[in-house]
């Protein structure tokens, strides 16, 4: 069993390295944005306070449909949309492969938001990383009320759909490509 886990691993490993980054065609490109939008206003829906974070944000991406999944190995990939000062500036792409105690599957958005140009430059240039002190918040009526941002950064997550075990933001992975 320990050696078929090694195995999953390591293909899933390689399977988000070697996928294409950005090479969805124009269509495939404005479902993204379409996505995303739709994904803001739901966010919005569903805490009426996250609309300020949206417009006083020196920048944010929104991840509108993360796929994850995992038995004791597992992965999650998303593409999503990096914007600054409300505009769409590029693409991006979310990758992460943990290992643990996890069963199940999962479909959710997540939205980064930027307090300041520092924070967008790094995520543009592949220096990006959650902390230890990072986490998300699951997104409810009031959630954003009492939330600060940390090392620059706020991130907040809705399921979609699906049940898993395990709920976590390290590790992620990001690319930026942009328009």
């Amino acid at each position: 069993m320990k050696k078929l886990n090694v195995i999953w691993l390591m293909v899933m490993a390689c399977l988000i390295n070697i996928m294409p980054l950005f090479g969805q065609t124009d269509s495939k490109k404005n479902k993204i944005i379409a996505d995303s939008k739709t994904a803001k206003t739901e966010f919005i829906a569903a805490d009426g306070l996250m609309k300020g974070l949206f417009d006083n944000a020196y920048g944010y991406v929104i991840f509108p449909n993360v796929g994850k999944g995992g038995l004791g190995i597992g992965g999650a990939i998303g593409n999503g949309v990096v914007y600054q000062n409300n505009k769409v500036i590029g693409l991006a792409k979310l990758s992460q492969v943990s290992i643990g105690f996890q069963a199940g599957g999962q479909a959710y958005r997540e939205v980064i938001f930027f307090e300041s140009k520092k924070e967008l430059e790094r995520f543009k240039n592949g220096q990006f990383e959650f902390s230890a002190q990072v986490s998300a918040v699951a997104v409810t009526a009031g959630a954003s009320a009492n939330i600060k941002f940390t090392e620059g950064i706020m991130v907040f997550t809705m399921q979609k759909g699906g049940l898993m075990y395990e709920a976590s933001v390290g590790g992620q992975q990001f690319k930026f490509s942009k328009l």
